[in-house]
């Protein structure tokens, strides 16, 4: 039931994201979506029935080449989607800023795409096609959907002029960062290496002042031989900067290194500062404990 929500939510933004704002500021899409909105553009068609035909189209194909399972998630998503932009692709109305238009086009089309995604469900397009070329010539799907969608951009300019096309690649490039914020996590978090001779006291002063716990790794360097203790914490993004100062007070010529994190779950890397600190304590007999 949850699955289905999402499928319908989703596909709902998506379609509105196409009909309320990309349509009525001649803003353009990648796959199909894009095919059906530059013969919008170009002749009047209706996105809703160019949409219906080119997916059925595309799955009468698809059962040939590609394992039915594939096919059947797809079923739901095409005339779902294809029925709310018939609905909904007479009632946009044109925004003033082109700019704001593509944007907020391109960060509900995410939020949408990323609900279906969430499903394990999608909206087909140039990924069946992509999906058949890899099938019957072993070509890359990633960067066969990736060609195929450029080209429909592209060709846009020849129907909506420069401008309006790279109105449309912000749109994307938003979608993309929605959908990946969507899938991987809004509380963004910092992963962070630290090496350093004094590792136990930085680890110690972490868990006392900042009530984060922190992993233990043994390594050595390829270069002096020497074996280090290698700290692994993560951290909220807006304490990233309190870190770095404790472990400067301590050791300044710590080697820190810090990698972005979208999702965390499970572990002690969020401990309250009293449990840490036990487990720092009792960690300091075993260099291999946790803290």
């Amino acid at each position: 039931m949850k699955q289905m929500a999402f499928i319908i939510t989703g596909t709902l933004l998506c379609a509105v994201s196409t009909t309320l704002l990309a349509m009525p500021n001649s803003i353009a899409d990648g796959g199909i979506l894009g095919i059906s909105l530059l013969l919008f553009y170009a002749f009047g068609f209706s996105p809703g029935i160019v949409t219906f035909i080119s997916f059925i189209a595309l799955l009468g194909i698809s059962f040939k080449y590609l394992p039915r399972h594939m096919v059947y998630k797809t079923m739901i998503n095409v005339p779902l989607l294809s029925l709310f932009i018939y609905l909904t692709e007479n009632l946009g109305q044109p925004i003033d800023d082109p700019l704001v238009a593509a944007i907020f086009a391109g960060l509900v089309m995410g939020l949408g795409f990323g609900l279906i995604i969430q499903a394990g469900s999608s909206i087909g397009g140039t990924s069946i096609i992509a999906r058949i070329c890899h099938q019957s010539f072993g070509w890359n799907i990633v960067t066969s959907t990736f060609i195929m969608d450029a080209i429909i951009v592209v060709a846009g300019v020849l129907v909506i002029g420069p401008l309006y096309t790279m109105y449309t690649i912000i749109a994307l490039f938003t979608g993309k960062v929605a959908s990946d914020y969507l899938l991987g996590g809004f509380d963004a978090k910092k992963a962070v290496n630290i090496i350093s001779p004094k590792s136990k006291a930085i680890a110690k002063k972490i868990t006392k002042e900042m009530g984060s716990s922190a992993t233990y790794f043994h390594g050595s360097g390829t270069y002096t031989g020497e074996e280090r203790q290698a700290l692994y914490v993560v951290v909220r993004s807006h304490r990233l900067l309190t870190l770095k100062r404790l472990v400067r007070e301590i050791d300044a010529e710590a080697f820190v290194v810090v990698h972005n994190v979208k999702d965390v779950s499970g572990g002690t890397f969020f401990a309250t500062a009293v449990e840490g600190a036990l487990e720092i304590d009792q960690g300091e007999e075993d260099p291999e404990t946790q803290v």
